[in-house]
């Protein structure tokens, strides 16, 4: 039997994430702007991971996998820096969000194993990305980004209550699991 919303958000928080809300997936509105700023490659790994496009698969393909879920949990990390050129403090702090959310999928995939996990970034599973040359080593726990999908990161917040900006000095990090 799967758990219950209130139960999913209180594990969500005991893993350690700063704040975790349901959202039902119609509410997740794929954009093709957002998907446009992914081939622009500002972040490198255009083409070049699995993970994002144009491997992901099309706007219109992703948009199915979103529509096939109905609901979702949106869970931050928010880290205070040492001021807002702190490089290293959002390395550690996107290390430590992307450890706990592969917690967060493994915790939930054992009651829905169809779970859509769309992460905060690249996936970051192996060293270095398999893709093109050869298949994917773990296609299983293979995590999208949200913007990979279309998803306006701060339009899911203002749509399930999640805060985006947690104030200067701090970053946060936003990660999706559909059930």
């Amino acid at each position: 039997m799967n758990m219950d919303y209130v139960e999913i958000i209180n594990k969500i928080k005991e893993l350690g994430f700063n704040d975790a809300s349901m959202i039902e997936a119609e509410k997740l509105v794929p954009m093709v702007e957002v998907r446009d700023m992914c081939s622009a490659d500002r972040c490198g790994a255009y083409g070049r991971k699995w993970s994002c496009p144009p491997y992901c698969g099309t706007l219109e393909e992703c948009t199915q996998r979103i529509n096939s879920h109905k609901q979702g949990i949106v869970m931050n990390t928010v880290t205070q820096l040492e001021d807002s050129f702190d490089l290293e403090g959002m390395e550690e702090a996107s290390k430590k969000h992307k450890k706990l959310f592969l917690e967060a999928v493994e915790l939930l995939r054992e009651e829905y194993p169809n779970l859509l996990a769309l992460g905060a970034g690249g996936c970051s599973r192996c060293e270095t990305c398999t893709c093109p040359d050869e298949p994917c080593r773990f296609p299983e726990s293979l995590v999208v980004p949200m913007e990979a999908y279309g998803l306006l990161v701060s339009d899911v917040c203002n749509k399930c209550g999640i805060k985006y900006y947690n104030g200067e000095a701090t970053v946060t990090y936003i990660s999706c699991i559909l059930l």
